[in-house]
C-alpha cells in the first residue's frame, strides 16, 4: 500500500496526519514511538502519495472515517492504538466511536466550533495558505529560518526547526492536496463533530498551548464540551502541528496512553 510508513514492533500504533499534510508529518516523533509499537503512519485519501479520491463521491468525515477503515481492514488491525493531529485527531475521535481504536491521543483535534464564525476563520486561513505557498518567492524565503518561523506560525512554535526539506514537503502536501477545497465548501454541513459521549476507548485529547491555529480558547472548549469523558491535557511551548516543535513530548503524551491501555482480547 501505497502512502504509508510502517516501522518498529509491538502493539500497532496508527498515526493520523492533518488537512493537507501526509504521514511525513510524524518522522520527527517515529524513532521514539518505534521502540514501543509497531507503528503505521497513513496518508488520507486526497492526498499526496495517499489514495486518490473518487470525484464522484462527496468528501466528508463520515467518507473519510470510512476509507481508514478499510485501510486498516487492509492492513490487519481491527482496533489499533490511534494518534491524530488535527484533522487527523478529528478522525481517530470517530473511530473511537466506531470501536475501531484500542485507544486514542488527539492531538489538537479540528471539528469543534461554537458560533459559524470560527468555521468561517479556519476557511481563510486554509485558503489563504494554499494561495501563499504557491507562490515561488515564499517557498525561496521559507528556506530562511527566522522568515520561515514568521510565515508558519500558524503551523508550529518554532517552525524554524524545520529543515529546508521538511519546507518542501510541507508545500508539495499543500499543493498536491486534491481534497482540500471540496472538504472546505461542505465544512459547514460536515460539523461540528456529533457528541461523543461514551468512547469505547481511553481517550486523551492533547492541545497545543500555543496553537495559534485552533486555539483552545475558541476550539478547545467546544471539543471538550462533545467529547466529556476524554482527558484533556495542555502541552506547552507547542504549537498546531507540535511534533517539530517538541519531538520528546509528543512521543511522551502518546505513550503515556498507548503504554497502559487495557488490553484487548486479541492482544492488539
Amino acid at each position: 500500500m501505497s502512502g504509508l510508513h510502517r516501522g518498529g514492533s509491538g502493539s500497532p500504533l496508527v498515526l493520523l496526519h492533518g488537512m493537507t499534510s501526509s504521514w511525513r508529518a510524524w518522522r520527527p516523533v517515529l524513532p521514539e514511538l518505534e521502540r514501543h509499537h509497531e507503528v503505521v503512519a497513513l496518508t488520507l485519501p486526497g492526498h499526496v502519495e495517499g489514495r486518490p479520491w473518487d470525484p464522484g463521491r462527496a468528501p466528508s468525515i463520515e467518507a473519510l472515517v470510512d476509507e481508514v477503515c478499510d485501510q486498516l481492514d487492509e492492513l490487519g488491525l481491527d482496533a489499533p492504538h490511534v494518534a491524530g493531529n488535527s484533522l487527523g485527531g478529528w478522525i481517530a475521535l470517530e473511530l473511537a466511536r466506531r470501536g475501531r481504536a484500542r485507544s486514542v491521543v488527539a492531538l489538537s483535534p479540528a471539528g469543534a466550533w461554537a458560533v459559524p464564525r470560527d468555521m468561517y476563520r479556519l476557511q481563510v486561513l486554509f485558503r489563504l495558505g494554499a494561495c501563499v505557498t504557491g507562490w515561488p518567492a515564499v517557498r525561496r524565503l521559507a528556506t530562511v529560518g527566522w522568515i520561515r518561523r514568521m510565515l508558519m506560525l500558524a503551523v508550529a512554535e518554532h517552525a524554524e526547526r524545520y529543515s529546508p526539506d521538511d519546507v518542501d514537503v510541507l508545500f508539495s502536501d499543500l499543493a498536491g492536496c486534491t481534497i482540500l477545497e471540496p472538504m472546505l465548501a461542505r465544512a459547514h454541513g460536515d460539523g461540528p463533530i456529533r457528541a461523543l459521549d461514551a468512547p469505547h476507548c481511553p481517550v486523551r485529547i492533547a492541545w497545543g498551548g500555543s496553537d495559534r491555529m485552533i486555539p483552545f480558547r475558541r476550539y478547545g472548549r467546544p471539543m471538550m464540551d462533545a467529547v466529556p469523558q476524554a482527558e484533556l491535557v495542555v502541552l506547552p511551548g507547542v504549537g498546531h502541528v507540535p511534533m517539530v516543535d517538541d519531538p520528546p513530548l509528543v512521543a511522551w503524551t502518546i505513550l503515556q496512553v498507548t503504554r497502559h491501555a487495557p488490553v484487548t482480547s486479541e492482544g492488539a
